[in-house]
């Protein structure tokens, strides 16, 4: 149960960060060296990311992982 919520709000982050930023799923995964289909079933709260596609997606918002995974904003920017 914990382990879906925090897919889901993992998901829901990227996909809000994303939207903000007018990124399509097929940018993303261009720029983080992903699949599209593997944004997708992120965004869906259906994937278990691995650290290192953590820091990829990160780094292709411009984000931290920290946000990504707690919502915890760093000010601080180096990402």
């Amino acid at each position: 149960m914990v382990e879906s919520a925090l897919l889901d709000s993992f998901g829901l982050r990227v996909k809000e960060l994303r939207k903000q930023q007018k990124i399509s799923q097929e940018r993303l995964a261009e720029i983080s060296e992903l699949d599209r289909t593997y944004i997708s079933s992120i965004e869906r709260g259906q994937r278990n990311v691995s650290l290192l596609n953590i820091v990829k997606i990160a780094a292709a918002l411009k984000t931290t992982a920290s946000y990504l995974l707690e919502g915890i904003e760093v000010n601080n920017e180096q990402y």
